[in-house]
């Protein structure tokens, strides 16, 4: 094989699995790359630049996210945006695939921010109601052991937050991928950028349309919740509340259909309106859903105590074959056997943080 073949096999490959989600830096999607792409050992030669995978990653992105990439990423310069002038005080910069225009499906926001203690920057965001994780990790760069603290934001697209000490405000970081300075903007700076790009935008108009926009993992944490108090009666739920049992449920789907959001979306809230109404919880689930969640989901949620009937076989033959003439027909009898199935006390289940966060990921990643 050629070194000029062999290297862009190399480089599709750990451009494929960087945009998979399979690898998050560069230098271990390349390895893992030449090892799969020839069996000796490849010369540095034919490994190719960070550069050159960047801009296969991008060609996936066109190729398989056409025009929502840009929709996203004007969305992404707004909330970008918001999030620092919220953060104005401790001087933040924009950088990364936001600001140079190389986002794809499930781009983080990154910022750098600057302050002495990271509790002042929680302190700000617990003011705003952020979701947010705080992260110290040690990374070992130039030969030296480095502790990084980062924040992770939950919200309507991911932020991860660089924390770095406050006389580290006009440092210059080299990037990985050009080599050259590392590209950053202050708020300035992205407002000049946001005119020149899109000439009709109403900066202020359209960042009070962006903040309007609501976050649907919050409303479904919000629904979530007020299950926690919700008792159920033991002879059929011997594991007591409806949380509990939900997050029974949802881990249940996961392990049969990890990336169908739809599906696990209905796992996770097919009891939603227990807390709203008990006498018919399935409507008063859907009411509250309303506008969330799609219409699959929807169908899902909405048939699910039905399909117990199936399993029972009480339901009548005209309503049995109207649910068997659905395509998604399969996925209600496996919601009806999880639901079933997701009776056990004391067995341990998912976190709600953590299942919202799964569901998070999926959707930035193949996004419905």
């Amino acid at each position: 094989m050629s070194h000029s073949k062999l290297r862009r096999q190399i480089t599709w490959e750990a451009a494929r699995l960087m945009y998979a989600r399979q690898e998050s830096e560069y230098y271990r999607a390349k390895i893992k790359a030449a090892r799969w792409c020839s069996r000796s050992r490849v010369k540095p030669v034919d490994l190719p630049s960070n550069l050159e995978i960047r801009a296969e990653i991008q060609s996936l992105a066109r190729l398989y996210e056409g025009d929502k990439r840009t929709e996203f990423l004007y969305d992404m310069r707004l909330e970008s945006l918001r999030m620092m002038r919220i953060l104005r005080r401790f001087r933040p910069r924009l950088i990364g695939s936001v600001l140079t225009g190389h986002v794809r499906m499930g781009s983080d926001i990154d910022l750098h921010v600057f302050a002495n203690s990271v509790d002042a920057v929680t302190c700000v965001l617990d003011e705003e109601g952020a979701c947010y994780d705080v992260e110290r990790k040690h990374v070992r760069k130039d030969g030296e052991k480095r502790l990084f603290t980062h924040i992770h934001i939950r919200d309507r697209f991911p932020f991860e937050l660089t924390i770095y000490p406050f006389d580290k405000t006009q440092h210059v970081w080299k990037s990985s991928i050009t080599g050259k300075a590392m590209e950053r903007a202050s708020i300035a700076e992205l407002e000049q950028l946001l005119v020149s790009e899109y000439p009709d935008i109403c900066l202020d108009e359209a960042l009070e349309m962006g903040a309007e926009k609501i976050d649907r993992f919050q409303v479904f944490e919000s629904l979530l919740l007020p299950l926690e108090s919700v008792k159920e009666s033991p002879k059929f739920h011997p594991e007591g509340d409806a949380l509990y049992h939900s997050l029974q449920v949802f881990d249940l789907g996961r392990d049969e259909l990890p990336y169908d959001e739809e599906f696990l979306l209905a796992a996770l809230l097919h009891d939603v309106g227990k807390a709203v109404d008990g006498r018919d919880h399935v409507t008063a689930g859907l009411s509250a859903l309303s506008g969330f969640i799609t219409e699959r989901t929807e169908w899902l949620i909405a048939n699910h105590m039905l399909a117990h009937q199936i399993l029972d076989g009480t339901l009548g033959v005209r309503a049995k074959r109207r649910l068997r003439n659905s395509e998604s027909y399969d996925e209600l009898m496996l919601l009806a056997d999880c639901d079933r199935q997701g009776r056990q006390a004391g067995i341990e289940a998912s976190e709600l943080d953590d299942a919202l966060l799964y569901l998070r990921q999926i959707s930035s990643a193949f996004g419905i």
